[in-house]
């Protein structure tokens, strides 16, 4: 069921409906968004603190600025609720994130209020540019344009790039830096260090006080915004001489910081910055999780609740534990690579601002000296694993496998063109459910494949993870192993790990007439299905690759020799992926047979649980058997 909105909450369908309330009344309305998020969270689960942490934001653009005609583009998007609820969505909101529900990521096909599509960080600078130059190009200068961005996101490369390009530009665009110190988990890096540094700046609060008094004038000088503007700036430049600000060097016009959760100030402000043109930066300190004081003790936990929760005391419904679960492939990674890094002091491992996600937190607190967050920059996090490799270092990069997309170019020439030994361990591999089309983990086999001296790889279960990171390290070749995000089998821990041919497939039941291939977790799909099918009589072989790359030669040979009937099942995109590299052997060898082929299909996959989205897919467990019989 919906929560149900709040007094003045209640009466706002659209922006246009807030901009009507009195500047009196927007307090007001900023508690009712924070009570309505928190019950939705409390009954529905979801990502929460970072909207928290924004909602007098949310207010304030919405109630100052003219949108949808003016753009707003939410970086990541995690922090965009607020804008949702105000944006003709609350009625929906429960069915955030649920199958056939609403998008939790802004999504332009959702809403005209939704300027750009977003799931992957740090893109809201350059998106918002783009806008702001093609309005400029349209004569339309009346219109506004807002990246809202987090500190977090502010560690990516393409931020960085979308900064320098919009200080030479003379375009309209404000960029809002979101600052709460945190990410996911704490954010790292220099610039972290940076915005600590200015933020208890005595010389910057002295000077901010001053220009904040000046930009209250602007709603009398009118015209003459400009003249105030300039004067600001001399202000501004007259301090840089003693103390330097990053972002005017990039010729932005920085203000700030401000008091993110003063809603009734950011009015104010936000009012005044529309009458400046050009780059400008608007710098705010909020809290991830503000008014739910659980949230603000424990940023990372609450980022996204892992159930139903408590709002009053703040307990978490517990998942059902009356039987013991199989750990989670992170935590099989992560436990295995401090086992790895004990006996092998080479090991190091790398991450992209996911310690947690990922579980190399588990060697952040063993071995802190031999684990990397380099922030949310999966290039250089490529490039300085093929450095630590060059140097003889044997690097583990873990990187999601959907923000390894982003790191293409640096896999290709900076590790697989020079032969580098860097190990990449590519999490969320296949559909990873309620994050929807912006996480799922669809092309990694695809593209992984396309590069030479690339190891291409998936264990169909944690074991088989376990064994694939220790061959991986005696490969002494660019090496690739993906795996899904959940639970498969209990590990017995004190099993020696094995050291896997490369190349080499298994297989995994006899039969007759039909084949079945499979890569990675799937494999336990077709293993359920096979118990299924032999009441009818139809017994297949069932075959394990293990590896996409380089393909089992012998296997295939084995297979096209003996069976007519072939089908392979797969979790990852069907253009390209592993039943293509089967199909290019079959041809390349003149095999011929009835094959058929599942996986991801060409399209961009709905949010929604990871059952349902295999079902919609069509191949799960109940897929699989209706292939059988099919083809039998």
């Amino acid at each position: 069921m919906p929560a149900k909105p709040k007094d003045l909450l209640k009466n706002i369908e659209f922006p246009e409906d807030l901009r009507k309330l009195d500047k009196s009344q927007i307090e007001a309305v900023c508690q009712d968004l924070r009570d309505f998020l928190i019950d939705n969270a409390a009954e529905h689960g979801g990502h929460f603190a970072a909207s928290l942490g924004v909602v007098e934001l949310s207010v304030a653009l919405h109630y100052v600025f003219n949108t949808p005609e003016d753009k707003i583009v939410w970086d990541v998007g995690h922090q965009a609720y607020g804008h949702k609820i105000l944006t003709g969505r609350r009625e929906q909101f429960h069915t955030n994130r649920q199958y056939k529900g609403i998008s939790p990521f802004p999504k332009p096909s959702e809403s005209e209020y939704d300027a750009f599509a977003v799931g992957h960080s740090s893109t809201s600078i350059s998106a918002a540019l783009g806008m702001a130059v093609a309005s400029r190009l349209q004569q339309q200068p009346q219109k506004q344009h807002i990246a809202v961005i987090g500190d977090g996101s502010m560690t990516g490369g393409i931020a960085f790039e979308g900064l320098n390009n919009a200080g030479a530009v003379d375009s309209n665009v404000l960029v809002i830096l979101n600052d709460n110190n945190m990410a996911i988990d704490p954010n790292v890096g220099a610039l972290k260090d940076y915005l600590t540094d200015i933020t208890s700046s005595s010389t910057y609060n002295k000077v901010r006080s001053d220009v904040w008094e000046l930009l209250g004038k602007f709603s009398k000088f009118g015209d003459s915004a400009r003249e105030i503007a300039s004067r600001v700036e001399k202000m501004l430049i007259g301090v840089i001489s003693k103390e330097s600000n990053f972002f005017e060097s990039l010729n932005f016009r920085y203000f700030g910081p401000i008091d993110g959760h003063d809603v009734d100030h950011l009015v104010h402000v936000l009012e005044d910055l529309k009458k400046i043109p050009g780059p400008k930066i608007l710098h705010l300190l909020t809290s991830k999780g503000k008014g739910f004081s659980h949230a603000e003790k424990d940023p990372l936990t609450w980022h996204a609740p892992s159930g139903k929760f408590d709002r009053e005391t703040g307990e978490i419904q517990k998942a059902d534990v009356s039987s013991p679960k199989p750990p989670k492939y992170q935590d099989v990674f992560g436990h295995t690579l401090v086992e790895m890094a004990k006996a092998d002091s080479r090991v190091v491992g790398i991450t992209p601002a996911m310690p947690s996600g990922s579980s190399m937190k588990f060697l952040f607190d063993e071995m802190p000296d031999r684990a990397f967050d380099v922030g949310i920059a999966e290039q250089h996090a490529v490039t300085f694993s093929a450095g630590m490799a060059a140097q003889g270092l044997v690097p583990f990069c873990n990187i999601y496998s959907t923000f390894m997309q982003r790191a293409f170019d640096q896999v290709v020439h900076d590790v697989a063109l020079q032969d580098w030994h860097v190990i990449f361990c590519l999490d969320r591999g296949g559909l990873v459910g309620a994050d929807g089309p912006t996480h799922h983990g669809a092309y990694d086999i695809a593209f992984m494949r396309s590069i030479p001296n690339m190891i291409v790889s998936a264990p169909r279960n944690e074991v088989e993870l376990r064994n694939l990171m220790q061959t991986a390290i005696e490969a002494k070749k660019p090496f690739s192993i993906r795996y899904p995000r959940g639970a498969g089998v209990t590990i017995d821990w004190k099993q020696p790990l094995q050291v896997l041919e490369v190349g080499k497939g298994v297989k995994l039941a006899d039969g007759q007439d039909i084949a079945i291939l499979t890569l990675g977790t799937p494999g336990n799909f077709a293993t359920e299905a096979l118990g299924i099918v032999a009441a009818e009589g139809i017994t297949p072989a069932h075959y394990d690759l293990r590896f996409a790359k380089p393909l089992d030669g012998a296997l295939l040979d084995e297979v096209f020799t003996n069976f007519s009937k072939v089908l392979i099942v797969e979790d990852g995109c069907l253009q390209g992926g592993v039943g293509s590299a089967v199909l290019e052997y079959m041809a390349d060898h003149e095999y011929a047979a009835k094959v058929k082929r599942l996986g991801i299909p060409d399209r961009f996959v709905t949010h929604g649980t990871q059952p349902e989205l295999w079902r919609e897919c069509e191949y799960d467990t109940l897929a699989i058997v209706n292939a059988l019989k099919e083809l039998a």
